[in-house]
C-alpha cells in the first residue's frame, strides 16, 4: 500500500492536490474520502455562530452588531421571486430578514404537515442563507399578519375543550407540539446558527401584550408557560416576545409601533428590539389605502438608534408585503394586495425614494456601528426640540446624532464648533462627531416619476382578453345535496362552513296565503356580507367593513301569492385575524325577519332552514383545468351575462413577452376571486369604494404619522391591480377562471405587463455625499453629491428625458427650465445612455454655470427612461 506522509492528515483542509491512479489500493481510497469528509464537515462546523446578547446588543461570535432587519413573508410571493427580493433587500442594506410560520398551512389537516411551494420554508431559508444574510424566525405559532384566522388552523377551533392562548391544556398541548415540529426541522436541516445555519434569533407568541389583560389572571401564567416551553427546547440562539413587558428572563422583550424610541427592556441585561415598524399599513376592501413617507420611516430609525437601539425590523408588510394569494388574507375585509407602502413593492419592484433613503440611512448608521455597540452615551440639549446624543470609544473618536424632533421650524444648530441645518423633524448622522453624512428630511436618492411603473403607457403593455369568454351561472340556493342539510334555526357561518369555503346558503320557503303584498325584509348579521334573493331574484345586498363586520340591511320587497322562497348567501372575506378572543368571533346570520306591512307579523318565527356549505360551482371545481375543458358545464355564445350575481366565467390569454410578473386589471368586475392555471391570485372587491373624504394630495412627513396621517384613493376601490407571479404563466394559452358574485363584466378585463420604468434624481449644493463614499478623517464637506440613476436589474436606461442644472421648475415628471439654466442632456447622455446605472458628480455640473446666477440655490435634476 503507498504510503501518505501523517501531515497531509494534520491539516486534512489545506488545498492539496492527489495525482490519482487507478492502482491505489481502496484502503487508501476509503481514508481520502474520509479525510474528504471530515474537511467539509469541519468547514461548516467553521460557520456555525454562537448567539447571544448583552444590555447591548445582540452578541454574535463575541462581537455585538447593529442589525437592520425587514420581514419577507415566504408565502405572499413565489419562490421564484425569493432570490431577487432578498438580493434587493441585502442591497438595500438589510442584515436580517424576518418571517413568521403560518401553521394553518404547514399543518392543514392535524398531523398531517405540508412544506412544499410557495410554503416550502427550508428553501427559503436556505436562500437567505446563500445571499449571506440572517434569519429572525417568528415561530408563533400565533402570527396575526393580517393572515387568515391569524395563521391557526380552523381545525384548532373545533378540538374539545380548548381556549386558545390561554393556560388551557388542549390548547398547550397543541401550540408545544407544533413548535417542537418546526424546532426540530430546523435542527435536522442545520438551520440554526450554532449549526452553520442562518437563524439567529426565534420568537415564540406575538404581541399577547395588547391583549393579556381580557384573559384575566390566566393570562401572565400563559405567558410564563409559552416562555419556558420556549427555552426548553434548546434553541441555542436567543428567544424574544414582541410587546410582552412581562416577558420572563431571558427572553427578550421587544417593541412594536410606529416609533420605538423611548421604549425601555423590562430588564437592564436586555438589549433594545424593534420587531415591528410599520413603513405603511395594510389595505382594506371599502377602506382608503395608507401610506408613510419615507423622511418619517428614517426618521423613526435614527432616533431608534439616537436612543441605544441596536436591532429594528421593517414589518408589517415589512420590506417586501407581497400578495394575499388564495383565501390566505385575514379578516374582515383585508385586501388581497399586502403591498404595505413597503420599500420593495407587491410586484418585487424596488419602490424609490423609499428603498434608496432607507438604504443610505443603513449606510450611515453602519458607519456608527462601533460607537453605538461599544461607547459611552451622553446627550446634550441644542435648543427647544433640538438634541445631539453623542458616542464615543475615546475622547477623540466619537459619532453623533443631531435632532430636531419639533414637528415645524427648521432650525440652524452649533455642535463641536460647527454649524448644521436640521429641518424640522429629522435627524443628522455624524459617523465622526464632525461630517453630516445623512439626514432624514434630505433625500437625493433616486426618485420613481410614478407611483407605479403601470400608471404611465410608456411603461405597461396591456393585453385585452376580448370578448371570447365562457360562462357558467352559479344556481340559486340549495343545489348540491352532499354539502346540504336541514336545521332549526340560524346557524353560526364559521362553525358551519369550518372555513371550507367562503359561501354558506341559508333557505326556507313560507306561503303568502292571499294576494301579492309588499313586505319588509329585515337581517341581522354578525358579518361579513350577504346577498338575498326572493323567489330567486337578488333583491338585496349588505356588507359590514373592516372595522365592523356586523350589518344589518332592510328592504321592501313584493311577496307572489302562495309559496315564495327565500335564499340568503352568508360571504366571508377572510377570517378575523387580531383581538382578544378573535378565534371565537362569530358571522353570519342571527335574525331575519319577513313581515307584510297590513299585519306586521314575521312569517319566518321558527321554521326550519336549509343549508348548502360553499358554492355548486365549487364543488364542481371549476377553476381546474379538467373542468374548464368540459364544454358540458360552459355555455358560450354572444348572450354572455354582464352585470349579473354569481356568474362564473372564463377565458384564455396569451403570456405576454418578458420576464417580469404580470398584472391582472379588474376595475371591470364586482367582486370574487379570480384563478390563472388553478392558482388563486386571491379575492378581488372593485366595488366596494372608500369614503370619499380623508385624503389629501399630499402628505406633510412633519409630526407623529399612525395609519390614518396619510391616505390616498379616497372615494375608489382600495384595489383593482391584481399579482399575477411570472412563474404561475407558460408559453401558449393560459387559463382564467373568476368567480363573479355581484356582478361585473369581463370583457373589460385585460392583462398588464411592467416593460420599464420612469425614474429621476435630484440634488442640490447643500446635499451631503452619499453616505458610503465617507471614510474615517475625510473632510466629507469637500466632497460633492451626486445624481445617481439605477434601474432594475435587466432594464437598461435609454432615454434622458430631461437634465438641467439650475433652478428647474417643476418635480419629477414635470421637469423645466428655470431662469437659471445649464443644459446637461449631453453630458447625462453621454454618461448614462446603455448602462444598468450611472451617477453623475454635481461638480461637474455646476462648472457650466460658474459665477453665472449669484445668490440662486442650485439643483441637478435628471428624468430618465429605463427598459
Amino acid at each position: 500500500m503507498i504510503q501518505i506522509p501523517e501531515s497531509l492528515f494534520l491539516f486534512p483542509c489545506l488545498e492539496v492536490k492527489i495525482v490519482w491512479d487507478s492502482s491505489l489500493s481502496l484502503d487508501l481510497e476509503f481514508h481520502c474520502r474520509t479525510v474528504l469528509f471530515e474537511c467539509f464537515y469541519g468547514l461548516e462546523k467553521a460557520n456555525s455562530a454562537s448567539v447571544s446578547y448583552d444590555h447591548r446588543a445582540l452578541v454574535i461570535d463575541g462581537k455585538r452588531r447593529i442589525l437592520q432587519s425587514g420581514s419577507v413573508h415566504y408565502p405572499r410571493t413565489s419562490p421564484e421571486m425569493w432570490p431577487e427580493i432578498i438580493r434587493k433587500s441585502k442591497e438595500g442594506g438589510l442584515d436580517v430578514i424576518e418571517t413568521y410560520v403560518f401553521w394553518n398551512y404547514h399543518e392543514p389537516l392535524r398531523g398531517q404537515y405540508y412544506f412544499e411551494g410557495r410554503f416550502d420554508l427550508v428553501k427559503f431559508l436556505r436562500t437567505v442563507q446563500d445571499a449571506g444574510l440572517m434569519v429572525h424566525l417568528r415561530i408563533g405559532p400565533y402570527a396575526c399578519a393580517e393572515w387568515n384566522y391569524g395563521g391557526f388552523p380552523m381545525w384548532l377551533h373545533f378540538l374539545p375543550g380548548i381556549q386558545f392562548r390561554t393556560t388551557n391544556s388542549v390548547f398547550q398541548s397543541e401550540m408545544q407540539r407544533f413548535l417542537e415540529k418546526i424546532v426540530n426541522l430546523m435542527n435536522e436541516e442545520n438551520l440554526f446558527a450554532s449549526q452553520g445555519g442562518p437563524v439567529i434569533l426565534a420568537q415564540v407568541e406575538n404581541e399577547y401584550g395588547n391583549v393579556e389583560w381580557a384573559y384575566g389572571l390566566p393570562g401572565p401564567n400563559y405567558v410564563k408557560w409559552a416562555a419556558n416551553t420556549a427555552l426548553n427546547l434548546n434553541v441555542s440562539v436567543p428567544w424574544v416576545m414582541c410587546q410582552q413587558s412581562d416577558a420572563p428572563d431571558p427572553i427578550i422583550n421587544t417593541c412594536n409601533g410606529f416609533y420605538c424610541d423611548q421604549f425601555t427592556p423590562n430588564s437592564p441585561s436586555k438589549p433594545k428590539f424593534w420587531t415591528e415598524n410599520y413603513p405603511g399599513w395594510f389595505a382594506a376592501f371599502g377602506s382608503p389605502v395608507p401610506q408613510r413617507p419615507v423622511e418619517d420611516v428614517a426618521f423613526a430609525v435614527a432616533r431608534f438608534f439616537q436612543y441605544g437601539g441596536t436591532l429594528q425590523n421593517y414589518y408589517m408588510a415589512s420590506y417586501f408585503g407581497g400578495t394575499n394569494f388564495g383565501r390566505t388574507a385575514g379578516g374582515p375585509m383585508i385586501a388581497t394586495s399586502y403591498d404595505y407602502d413597503a420599500p420593495i413593492d407587491e410586484y418585487g419592484f424596488i419602490r424609490q425614494p423609499k428603498w434608496g433613503h432607507l438604504r443610505d440611512l443603513h449606510q450611515a448608521i453602519k458607519q456608527c456601528e462601533d460607537h453605538l455597540v461599544d461607547g459611552d452615551s451622553t446627550e446634550q440639549s441644542l435648543g427647544y426640540n433640538l438634541e445631539a446624543h453623542v458616542y464615543c470609544i475615546a475622547s477623540d473618536d466619537c459619532a453623533a446624532f443631531l435632532a430636531n424632533y419639533g414637528s415645524s421650524s427648521d432650525a440652524n444648530v452649533t455642535f463641536n464648533g460647527n454649524t448644521y441645518f436640521l429641518p424640522a423633524w429629522s435627524v443628522s448622522v455624524l459617523p465622526d462627531s464632525k461630517n453630516e453624512i445623512f439626514n432624514t428630511a434630505k433625500v437625493t436618492t433616486q426618485r420613481s416619476i410614478h407611483d407605479s411603473p403601470l400608471a404611465s403607457n410608456t411603461t405597461r403593455k396591456e393585453v385585452s382578453l376580448g370578448e371570447s369568454w365562457n360562462w357558467h351561472k352559479e344556481e340559486i340556493g340549495i343545489s348540491d345535496g352532499n354539502n346540504s342539510f336541514t336545521a332549526q334555526g340560524l346557524l353560526e357561518h364559521i362553525n358551519t362552513t369550518q372555513d371550507t369555503s367562503d359561501f354558506l346558503w341559508y333557505s326556507t320557503s313560507f306561503v303568502n296565503d292571499g294576494q301579492a303584498i309588499d313586505a319588509l325584509l329585515n337581517i341581522e348579521s354578525l358579518g361579513q356580507a350577504a346577498l338575498v334573493f326572493l323567489n330567486k331574484n337578488r333583491v338585496a345586498f349588505g356588507f359590514g367593513n373592516h372595522d365592523i363586520a356586523a350589518f344589518s340591511l332592510s328592504q321592501k320587497v313584493t311577496l307572489v301569492e302562495g309559496t315564495n322562497t327565500l335564499d340568503i348567501l352568508s360571504m366571508m372575506v377572510g377570517v378575523q385575524n387580531y383581538g382578544p378572543w378573535f378565534d371565537v368571533q362569530k358571522a353570519g346570520l342571527v335574525a331575519v325577519f319577513m313581515a307584510d306591512f297590513r299585519s306586521g307579523i314575521n312569517m319566518l318565527s321558527s321554521r326550519n332552514w336549509d343549508y348548502q356549505v360553499g358554492l355548486n360551482g365549487e364543488s364542481l371545481g371549476l377553476e381546474k383545468e379538467v373542468n374548464a375543458a368540459n364544454s358540458s358545464l360552459w355555455t358560450q355564445g354572444t348572450d354572455m351575462p354582464v352585470s349579473e350575481s354569481l356568474v362564473w366565467y372564463k377565458t384564455t390569454f396569451p403570456s405576454p413577452e418578458g420576464n417580469g410578473p404580470l398584472v391582472l386589471d379588474l376595475a371591470g368586475m364586482g367582486k370574487g376571486e379570480a384563478w390563472v392555471n388553478e392558482q388563486s391570485i386571491g379575492r378581488y372587491w372593485s366595488t366596494y369604494l372608500s369614503p370619499a373624504a380623508g385624503c389629501s394630495d399630499t402628505c406633510d412627513y412633519r409630526g407623529p404619522h399612525d395609519a390614518k396621517s396619510c391616505l390616498t384613493k379616497c372615494g375608489q376601490p382600495s384595489q383593482t391591480l391584481y399579482h399575477i407571479p411570472r412563474s404561475w404563466v407558460h408559453s401558449g394559452d393560459n387559463l382564467l377562471v373568476l368567480r363573479e358574485e355581484l356582478g361585473g363584466d369581463p370583457t373589460q378585463i385585460s392583462v398588464l405587463a411592467h416593460t420599464g420604468q420612469e425614474i429621476c434624481s435630484v440634488v442640490s449644493e447643500e446635499d451631503p455625499t452619499p453616505p458610503e463614499s465617507w471614510r474615517p478623517n475625510m473632510e466629507f464637506r469637500s466632497q460633492s453629491p451626486e445624481v445617481r440613476l439605477k434601474c432594475e436589474q435587466g432594464w437598461r436606461i435609454t432615454s434622458i428625458n430631461f437634465a438641467g442644472f439650475g433652478d428647474p421648475e417643476g418635480d419629477c415628471g414635470r421637469f423645466t427650465p428655470g431662469a437659471c439654466h445649464a443644459d446637461m442632456l449631453s453630458v447625462v447622455q453621454k454618461a448614462c445612455i446603455g448602462q444598468e446605472g450611472c451617477s453623475i458628480p454635481l461638480s461637474s455640473a455646476a462648472a457650466s454655470l460658474a459665477e453665472a446666477c449669484p445668490g440662486v440655490s442650485k439643483r441637478f435634476a435628471v428624468e430618465a427612461l429605463c427598459s
